[in-house]
Formats: C-alpha cells, structure tokens, sequence
C-alpha cells in the first residue's frame, strides 16, 4: 500500500512539473540562450598549434563547413596560385566591428579578427580527390597582424601550425588536361614579401572594392559589404552607397582594361604600389591609382635588367618587346614575377595582358 502511494505521489508530481514547464515556455518572460559562436579563440594564446583548435569547422574538418560566426566571402578577382582554388573565412569576437577607410585600402579590422583561407586543389590524381593543401590564417592582434599557415596532413583529418614553408607535389585534371606542380607553401619570410605595407604586415584581399559583389550565402544571395554589415562585421555608418570597384578578370563581358587593372591589381600590386616591398618601381598597379600610363610603366624603361633585351615595361603595341608578359610568362625564378606564390605561368592572364599592350594605339617613341 506505501508503495502505491509513493507511486502515485511521484505521478503527481512529474505530472505538475511538465504542465509548469510548459507553462513557462509559452510565457512572455521565457528568453533562450544566445545562440553564440563556438570558435575557441583566445588572443593571448593564438596560434593554436592545430586548425581544429580553433572550431572554425564543423563536421569533418576537411569539408569547410563554418560554425555559426565563421562568415564565407569571395574576391571579385584571385591570387593566381598554380591553379590551386581558395574558400575564405572571416570571424570576428563579438562587440567588434571593422570600418571603410576608402574604396582600395583593407578594411580597418579590431584586435581578435580572424581572416581564413584555403588552398585547395578538385579531381587530384589518382583517385580525383579534392586534396586541401594549406589553410592561412591572419590574426589581427592588439600589436598587429600575425601570420598563422596550418599544413594539411595526407589523412586530410588535420592541419598543423608551420611558418617554416614547404614543397608538396600535386597532380589534377583541368578541362581536361593533366597538370602537376611542386606546390610550394611559403614561409614567415615569404609571407612577409607580399603582405608588407608601411612595413608591418597586412591582409591583401579584404578591400571593398574587392568585396562589392554578391554571395549565395546558406539563407540567400545577398551583396557582401552588406552582409558583413548586418552579421556585426562591418561598420556601415560610413559606407558608400557605391564603391568603385574590381571586376572578375574572367568575364569577358567587362572591358579589357578594366580586367587587366583588376588582374594586376589583386596579383601585383600589393609589391608594385607605394610603399611596399618593390615601391622602390616606377609603377602603381593599384587599381585604385588609376589607369595613368606611367602607373603600369607603359613607354618606361626598367629599372632591374631585361635579359629578352625589353627597351620599356610595357611597349605599346609590341606585347613581345614588353618586360611585364615576359616576366608573367617566365618559369625562371630569377626573371619571373611574381617571384612567391607560383611555378607554373597563367596562360589566360598572358594572353590578356599580350591583347591588351597589342591593341594600344599612340607608340612608344
């Protein structure tokens, strides 16, 4: 009979707590957790020696799906990196934002934000796999930006922290074709060549004009200066309602000049602009300098040498008496250029830049 009763009182009372907790849920006083960013950052202790130390993924790490707060972005125009192809990432901690300086500098970015981005290559031989290769982290601290290149196991389950730099042979299929390269992963040093403005180190890709385009992002598509700006990323207070802006060096609709800016823009400008690595040239290949003819050296004699014998950087009209597509097209590692980031040459671009110095019209005297 006791046993019957506390049966039944412990009835009762699970009853009662399950029509209170309803209750409670269906009022107007029930708030839920914030729903924040999973990402394990701690800006005293990064880098982490690990990627997964992060949580920028969820999931197998290998397939980039970002956690809530690890925000996708795209560039209007790419680094040529041997064909590899690139997913980018921005974070962020919260109560943070970056703000517009001007339409062709990088965005003003707070201490603790986290800029991410793949190098990865599809249909890799012999099984057509996607194999990714490095993942580069830049980490805005209170000092600074800091370097952070994680290398990518064979396993594809992990990617270890190294500014020592590293060859990795690769092998894919591209329309068609087989193409195989050294990848080469660069080191602190490297980094430095290319990231160096005012001589502290700096992101190169996440200017607006760069960004000024749309997105399909998982709840739609959507212009990404804007998204930035509703996700908490990006100050818009101040953020113009048109920005003069890079287009996709691919797109064969846009003029030729406008492409080849935007080529030279993204891929050589971070040297060959005013207080760079190779400021000391007398070019500016900023898109945002303008299309002057003295910014892309065109009737302007080199200063370095010419082993072709190249009278001007570029000869207008004369693509094969032009220093710039030789040294776009050259493999030799003393010639070439850019120097970093590459051992194969981009055919496409060649061809772009050999069209547009053919069709100038006022020759060099």
């Amino acid at each position: 009979m006791k046993k019957q009763y506390f049966l039944y009182l412990a009835v009762v009372s699970l009853l009662f707590s399950f029509f209170i907790s309803c209750g409670s849920d269906d009022s107007d006083n029930y708030s839920e957790i914030p729903d924040e960013s999973p990402v394990v950052f701690d800006i005293t202790a990064v880098p982490y020696p690990k990627l997964s130390d992060y949580n920028f993924f969820e999931g197998e790490m290998k397939n980039l799906q970002p956690v809530k707060g690890v925000l996708p972005y795209d560039l209007n125009s790419s680094l040529f990196t041997d064909y590899a192809l690139k997913k980018r990432f921005v974070w962020m901690p919260d109560n943070v934002t970056a703000t517009y300086d001007t339409d062709g500098s990088t965005l003003n970015f707070p201490a603790g934000a986290v800029l991410i981005k793949n190098f990865y290559y599809n249909n890799v031989q012999p099984d057509n796999s996607t194999k990714i290769i490095e993942t580069r982290v830049l980490i805005k601290k209170e000092d600074g930006w800091i370097f952070a290149n994680y290398i990518w196991n064979d396993e594809q389950t992990e990617a270890t922290y190294s500014l020592n730099g590293n060859i990795v042979p690769i092998s894919w299929e591209q329309d068609g074709v087989t193409l195989q390269t050294n990848y080469r992963i660069p080191s602190e040093l490297e980094c430095f060549k290319c990231h160096q403005l005012f001589e502290a180190n700096t992101p190169i890709g996440p200017k607006p004009q760069n960004l000024n385009k749309n997105f399909n992002f998982n709840d739609g598509n959507s212009n990404q200066l804007q998204k930035w700006v509703e996700e908490g990323y990006l100050d818009g207070s101040n953020l113009p309602s048109e920005i003069v802006s890079t287009v996709d060096w691919h797109d064969e609709t846009k003029p030729l000049e406008d492409r080849v800016r935007s080529y030279l823009d993204i891929n050589c400008a971070h040297c060959h602009s005013p207080n760079t690595y190779c400021g000391y040239t007398p070019m500016n290949l900023a898109y945002s300098a303008g299309n002057a003819s003295e910014n892309f050296g065109i009737c302007t004699p080199p200063l370095d040498f010419a082993s072709g014998g190249q009278e001007y950087i570029i000869k207008a009209g004369d693509s094969r008496n032009s220093l710039l597509p030789f040294k776009m097209a050259s493999l030799d590692p003393v010639e070439m250029m850019p120097q970093i980031g590459r051992t194969l040459k981009d055919d496409d671009a060649v061809q772009m830049i050999n069209a547009w110095i053919n069709d100038m019209e006022t020759p060099c005297e």
